[in-house]
């Protein structure tokens, strides 16, 4: 499970070391094989071990192709993916055509999802979490939520 905030800073390569904490998991997971792709619902990039990111392509492949959501929910995830793996330095490459899709330039901010992280560029993710704008969200939130005591 992947947790925590680590503020991070890309290189002029586009380039950011991956936290310490993470990285003997991610070799013993994916052998630092990873997925990167834009996230579905946030100005952010996803970043997946390989086998977890493997088992979210098989639903959204199955996933009706006469469908308009559908068909642009893989064009968005399955389109944009790109195969990453560790450096020996520990670091990562972002693309430039993704870290332009998240505004990514010198500050990152990379958090833990549990099973992914989500990279974020550092004033859209202080904007996102402590900025006072509407988040579309409808309602209260799932069912579920109000079951978790916290």
């Amino acid at each position: 499970m992947f947790r925590g905030i680590s503020k991070l800073s890309l290189d002029a390569k586009g380039r950011f070391a991956v936290p310490t904490r993470y990285r003997e998991g991610l070799a013993a997971q994916c052998e630092g094989n990873l997925i990167l792709t834009v996230s579905a619902d946030a100005p952010c990039l996803a970043i997946y071990p390989l086998p977890v990111w493997l088992e979210i392509e098989r639903q959204l492949d199955a996933l009706p192709g006469t469908h308009r959501k559908a068909t642009r929910i893989k064009r968005l995830l399955i389109g944009h993916a790109t195969e990453l793996t560790l450096d020996a330095s520990g670091r990562l490459l972002v693309p430039p055509e993704l870290r332009d899709y998240a505004g990514l330039d010198k500050g990152a901010v990379l958090v833990g999802q549990g099973k992914k992280f989500e990279l974020w560029d550092e004033s859209a993710w202080d904007a996102a979490m402590y900025g006072e704008e509407d988040d579309g969200d409808e309602g209260e939130g799932p069912e579920a939520l109000e079951q978790i005591a916290l």
